[in-house]
C-alpha cells in the first residue's frame, strides 16, 4: 500500500475577473471554478481555445493576477502558502524559491548581457556568480546560441533567440513548480526537441510543471496529463 502524497500545487475553486474602470465599472469575468492538482514531477498541459483563460490562470498560480476567490495552494519554506492571498514578499520570495516561470516574452533589464540574464535566478538564490555564469553558459549553449551573443543584451536578439534566452533562465535554478507559457512558440524543430528533453530531466528531478503547448506533437510528448479548461471559462 502506497502512501498518498501531498500535491506540489493544489487549485482549489480559484476565480478571477477584471473591472474596466473606464468604461464605467463593468465587471469582466475570466474564469471561475478553476480547480486541479498537480504531483511533484508531472507534467499538466492546460488545453482550450484562445481566450478560455489559460494564460490567465498561469498568471494567478504566479501570483501577477490576484484571485477574486478560492485558493492556490503550495509548500515554501517547509510551510503551506495560499498564493490567493499571500502578502507581496510572500510571493516574491516564492517565486525565489519555489516557481518558475518561462512566459512568451522575454523581459529583461536594458543593457544586462545575456548570460548575466540567464544566470540571475542562481545569483538570487545565493550561487556565485562565476559558477552560475559557468551554467548559464552550458544552457545557453545547448539552446544553440552562439557564445558570440553571450556578452549582449537580449533585446537585441531575434525573437527566436530571445526565447531561448527566456526558457535558459526559466530552466536554470531547480524550484519545484516551473510554469511554461507556450515555451516552443518560436523555435525550430531542433530548439523544440531540446526544450523537450529539458522539460523530461526537469520532471525527472521532481519539478511539477504546468504548461500551455498549441503543438499537437510537443502535447504528446510531455503531457502526463491534460486539463480542459473550457468549463472554467467564465460567460460574460
Amino acid at each position: 500500500m502506497t502512501m498518498a502524497t501531498t500535491p506540489a500545487l493544489v487549485v482549489d475553486n480559484a476565480q478571477k475577473s477584471f473591472v474596466m474602470h473606464l468604461q464605467g465599472g463593468v465587471t469582466l469575468p475570466v474564469v471561475r471554478g478553476v480547480s486541479f492538482t498537480v504531483q511533484a514531477g508531472e507534467c499538466v498541459v492546460l488545453s482550450g481555445p484562445s481566450g478560455a483563460g489559460k494564460s490567465s490562470i498561469l498568471k494567478m498560480i504566479f501570483g501577477n493576477y490576484r484571485c477574486d476567490a478560492g485558493a492556490i495552494r503550495i509548500t515554501q519554506s517547509g510551510a503551506a502558502l495560499d498564493i490567493a492571498t499571500a502578502q507581496p514578499r510572500e510571493i516574491l520570495a516564492a517565486r525565489r524559491d519555489t516557481i518558475g516561470y518561462v512566459s512568451q516574452f522575454l523581459r529583461a533589464v536594458p543593457r544586462v548581457a545575456a548570460i548575466d540574464v540567464v544566470a540571475e535566478p542562481l545569483v538570487v538564490q545565493g550561487e556565485s556568480r562565476e559558477e552560475a555564469r559557468e551554467k548559464a553558459g552550458v544552457l545557453l549553449r545547448r539552446l544553440n546560441i552562439p557564445e558570440r551573443l553571450w556578452g549582449l543584451p537580449p533585446a537585441t536578439f531575434s525573437g527566436g533567440e530571445q526565447q531561448r534566452v527566456n526558457i535558459a533562465r526559466g530552466f536554470l535554478a531547480h524550484r519545484p513548480i516551473l510554469l511554461l507559457d507556450e515555451p516552443t512558440a518560436s523555435l525550430d524543430a531542433n530548439n523544440r526537441k531540446v526544450v523537450v528533453e529539458l522539460i523530461a530531466e526537469t520532471k525527472a528531478r521532481g519539478t511539477a510543471i504546468i504548461a500551455i503547448v498549441h503543438d499537437d506533437e510537443v502535447r504528446a510528448q510531455i503531457a502526463d496529463r491534460i486539463v480542459d479548461v473550457t468549463s472554467f471559462a467564465a460567460a460574460a
